[in-house]
């Protein structure tokens, strides 16, 4: 079943870190089938604390995004985001079919 993981950046701190973050895209993304829905476009809190941006990457099932986020090229690339700003990540599993039936 789908899955979707859900990174928040709540603040920036080092915008040279999270360009070298950025940078490596092309390196940690290869090999991964991804959907990014949403890449830190302009966006609004409607609940809760406002955030700087979100990004929304779509995954074939729950295990391929286990594999995608740990793996050693994302794990690499991930310490740049870690010193470039504070975020949230969040693992979920979408729904079965478009009715939003689960399965």
């Amino acid at each position: 079943m789908t899955a979707y993981i859900v990174f928040t950046r709540i603040r920036t701190r080092n915008p040279a870190e999270l360009k070298l973050y950025a940078e490596q895209a092309p390196v940690f993304m290869a090999g991964y089938t991804v959907k990014r829905h949403a890449n830190f476009g302009p966006c609004e809190a409607l609940e809760g604390p406002e955030v700087e941006g979100v990004a929304i990457l779509e995954f074939a099932s729950l295990e391929a995004a286990r594999a995608w986020y740990g793996s050693p090229a994302y794990q690499g690339a991930s310490r740049h985001r870690y010193l470039g700003g504070d975020y949230s990540a969040v693992l979920v599993e979408g729904l079965a079919d478009a009715t939003g039936a689960a399965s």
